[in-house]
């Protein structure tokens, strides 16, 4: 089976003003889409056509250049729609009692995972995760993400945000803190809360 595009869950201009329905038009029907269809040419004919994308995800290091690329950018932008909404809010729960804990407050989190994001240079991600049960800021380069073999700091992301330009540059220009910023205006903390009550099982 090849991989497929998901369809996002929300309209493209849902998250205006924060993210403009152009940038998500371009962002989810272009990049993500040439995503998957490099990942399906990567994968052809190889021993790894009928691999889940965790599993090529995993592995991505010990395959190839095109696999670990391509395979991080469908995982990642996959992960990505779905931690936005227009809804907003905040977080609750023992994932804000966490993240209290871990970081002061959610003004703490917001201004380490935004100054993950503006350290990463060039084009990347920073990321939420539990590492050893425990919540922490990283960052990674390109498409990789911290479920990969060739990533220096493992967990398993509950929240992340892409810092390539692709994903802000039509409104913002090279304005990265203003999205940042931004960003955790359309975050969805309950999908975000689904993935840490996993990620702590």
């Amino acid at each position: 089976m090849a991989f497929t595009l998901p369809a996002l869950p929300y309209a493209f201009d849902a998250l205006e003003p924060n993210i403009d329905a152009t940038t998500m038009q371009i962002h989810h029907g272009k990049h993500h889409q040439a995503y998957v269809d490099n990942l399906n040419k990567a994968i052809a004919g190889t021993p790894n056509e009928n691999k889940s994308l965790e599993e090529l995800v995993a592995k991505a290091g010990t395959i190839s250049p095109a696999v670990r690329n391509n395979a991080g950018g469908h995982w990642n932008h996959s992960f990505f729609w779905e931690i936005l909404s227009s809804k907003g809010g905040a977080p609750s729960g023992k994932l804000l009692d966490e993240i209290n804990s871990t970081f002061g407050s959610i003004d703490g989190l917001k201004e380490k995972l935004n100054a993950a994001g503006l350290a990463r240079f060039g084009s990347g991600w920073a990321w939420l995760i539990v590492r050893d049960g425990k919540l922490e800021v990283t960052s990674t380069p390109n498409q990789d993400n911290p479920l990969m073999d060739v990533t220096e700091v493992k967990g398993t992301p509950i929240l992340g945000v892409d810092v390539w330009e692709h994903a802000y540059y039509l409104k913002y220009q090279n304005k990265r803190g203003d999205y940042l910023a931004a960003f955790w205006k359309v975050v969805n903390w309950e999908k975000v809360a689904g993935h840490y009550s996993k990620a702590k099982k």
